[in-house]
């Protein structure tokens, strides 16, 4: 009789969650969000969550405003 060796099942390919929003939208909404969570903050957390708003918004008119 002989001896079956099975072979390693493949792993399951990861879902890529699809998105029902598009990447000018999601940095808007971020802009939006990184505000409200400055107002909320203080120090430092204020100053980073600006500084990040501030380049999302540098990226965002150079994308929009060029169009």
């Amino acid at each position: 009789m002989s001896n079956v060796i099975p072979f390693k099942k493949r792993p399951e390919p990861v879902a890529v969650p699809t998105s029902d929003i598009d990447l000018l939208t999601a940095v808007d909404a971020a802009i939006r969000d990184l505000r409200d969570i400055a107002q909320g903050c203080d120090g430092e957390v204020r100053e980073q969550a600006d500084e990040c708003r501030r380049m999302l918004e540098r990226a965002f008119c150079a994308t929009v405003c060029e169009a």
